[in-house]
């Protein structure tokens, strides 16, 4: 489970180093294999444990072919899909097109979603955090799940 904002630096080669307090649960899950690609919705990555990904990718793959916005999400979604692994000092290779798609330069913001983690530049991360705590959640409809959440 991830949870928790990290700032961190992208090294020279574009390495990033995952927080130790989330390498073990890496290496148990996937053997630090992990898969990493665009967020279809906001310009930052999904860095996924391989195992977890490959549960995402098998969903998305079913999708029905004819269907355009299927096939959208495929292009997205498993065509930027890049594999990466934890070296021995923890970091992964964020490639060139990746880093480029989501505007990551030294500083970036890594933030656990769960089975995920979400990696955005720095400063477009604050302007994002501010613009989602400036809304109102119940100036629009909320899908049921929302609803019957208790926090």
């Amino acid at each position: 489970m991830f949870r928790g904002v990290n700032t961190l630096s992208l090294d020279t080669k574009g390495r990033l180093a995952v927080p130790t307090r989330y390498r073990d649960g890496i290496q148990r899950q996937s053997e630090g294999r992990m898969v990493v690609t665009i967020n279809h919705k906001e310009r930052c990555l999904w860095l996924y444990p391989l195992a977890e990904w490959e549960e995402i990718e098998r969903k998305v793959v079913n999708l029905p072919s004819f269907d355009p916005n299927a096939e959208r999400l495929k292009r997205i979604l498993i065509g930027h899909a890049n594999d990466c692994e934890l070296d021995a000092n923890g970091r992964v290779l964020l490639s060139g097109p990746l880093r480029e798609f989501a505007g990551l330069t030294k500083r970036v913001v890594m933030i656990g979603q769960g089975n995920k983690f979400e990696i955005w530049n720095e400063a477009l991360w604050r302007e994002q955090r501010e613009a989602w705590l400036s809304e109102d959640f119940g100036s629009g409809p909320l899908s049921v799940e929302v609803e019957s959440l208790s926090l």
